[in-house]
């Protein structure tokens, strides 16, 4: 039979794992290329040999998706897979219309096809949207079950973004492992809390190697789910985050209606700040698409590290970068913790903006008040750091997971934004651990 000719449409994540779990040694297909996009600088490069197996031994392109129709032309492809995360329903069968008039097929790899098996409890941490709450849910499931006496040890969705052979399997211990691997900044901002918590975190690009090393030293793996992506390992426990700022996009974003409709439990978090309105639509298509998911209420109070250098001060605030991008939201929590401090003005940085700043800025222009903490790159860093000292401002936000202050170099006073998930009544996060008799 015919080989199936295939290009992988991805963003350097759920693209490569699902070459590896689906494509990689299947010789009914013959994967021709990878397009990119959503990440800066990931195309023009190759997915390399030593990882695409021995149906490949020069490796495979890797594209930008502008090419995509003269690529399926070029090739004769019969097979378009999509492949990343975080786009409107409509977003995906856009791409379909053009991939069919291009004359392939499109298709959508699911669950059961790039699912791999652990042989260790797997606890699922996702969300129907980037910027939900993901990060201190995490950390508030690990707490519960270190406090239950199990060792726990974290995996991340991938962000491999620089060289792929040596970010295979990583180990994170320290934070100077963090500096060894050249991590982005959106790298440390998943990595670092865990970090300073105690908690191994692993993470790369072939992630059925990740397990094995991981389940070596674990009790239980806790997945910690990039963008919304759904999990790449079958889950015991699915938790899946709910956001009432962003009513109806449970059920209008991909994939994250597939991490609705999976999830074992709904955890709507940040009641605390959204309209009573909102949260019941939220809980409302809860019910209609997963009725048999149990609901935690939860609010991600905020901390303000030193709010005197808030108060009545001209203030720039910083935000993590993902969740204004993708993420599609306007402000975080530096910017509500900057309101409540009293700022006297939260000043406007687009005027500042240099380069790859200010290339962000004009693709997400719902963008204004806030500096998304882009850092996908040596060069990017340096980009966010000359912008933000070259702001006009007596005071810096920093509502980032991660402390800036140790990777950039800022030249004014400075105060840190911190947030940790709190359940409201019960059930709580505990109450289902203690269901699994781990």
């Amino acid at each position: 039979m015919k080989k199936q000719k295939v290009i992988i449409m991805g963003a350097a994540g759920r693209d490569f794992h699902n070459f590896n779990t689906y494509f990689r040694n299947n010789e009914n297909y013959e994967v021709v290329a990878f397009t990119a996009t959503q990440i800066p600088d990931i195309e023009g490069r190759k997915y390399p040999a030593e990882l695409a197996g021995e149906l490949y031994p020069n490796g495979i392109p890797i594209h930008a998706e502008e090419e995509l129709v003269d690529l399926i032309k070029e090739h004769d492809v019969d097979q378009v897979v999509f492949a990343y995360s975080d786009v409107p329903h409509e977003y995906v069968m856009s791409k379909a219309s053009i991939v069919h008039a291009a004359g392939a097929d499109f298709r959508l790899l699911g669950p059961r096809n790039t699912m791999i098996e652990a042989k260790v409890p797997v606890i699922g941490v996702c969300a129907v949207r980037t910027g939900v709450g993901k990060s201190q849910t995490t950390r508030k499931v690990i707490k519960e079950l270190q406090d239950m006496g199990k060792k726990v040890v974290a995996i991340r969705h991938p962000m491999p973004y620089g060289d792929l052979v040596a970010q295979t399997c990583q180990r994170f211990a320290t934070f100077e492992d963090l500096d060894r691997y050249n991590c982005t900044i959106e790298e440390r901002e998943e990595y670092e809390p865990h970090l300073a918590n105690g908690v191994i975190v692993y993470a790369g690009v072939d992630y059925e190697k990740i397990i094995r090393e991981a389940e070596k030293e674990a009790d239980v793996i806790l997945w910690d789910g990039g963008n919304n992506d759904f999990p790449f390992y079958k889950t015991d426990l699915l938790f899946t985050l709910v956001d009432p700022h962003r009513p109806g996009h449970e059920l209008r974003y991909h994939p994250g209606e597939t991490n609705l409709r999976m999830a074992d439990v709904v955890i709507i978090n940040k009641i605390d700040s959204a309209y009573p309105e909102n949260i019941e639509i939220v809980r409302e298509n809860i019910r209609k698409a997963n009725p048999n998911a149990a609901i935690i209420e939860a609010a991600s109070p905020i901390f303000v590290e030193d709010p005197e250098i808030i108060a009545g001060k001209r203030v720039l605030v910083i935000e993590d970068g993902p969740t204004l991008t993708h993420g599609e939201m306007e402000y975080g929590a530096g910017f509500i913790a900057a309101q409540k401090a009293g700022a006297a003005e939260i000043v406007d940085p687009r005027p500042y903006a240099v380069r790859s700043i200010a290339d962000t800025y004009k693709k997400y222009n719902h963008l204004s008040l806030i500096l998304p903490a882009m850092g996908y790159g040596e060069k990017q860093i340096k980009d966010l750091e000359e912008t933000i000292n070259a702001v006009d401002c007596d005071a810096v936000v920093i509502g980032t997971p991660i402390d800036l202050r140790r990777i950039i170099n800022i030249d004014k006073p400075t105060t840190r934004v911190k947030y940790e998930l709190q359940e409201i009544g019960e059930p709580t996060i505990r109450t289902f651990l203690e269901k699994l008799n781990l």
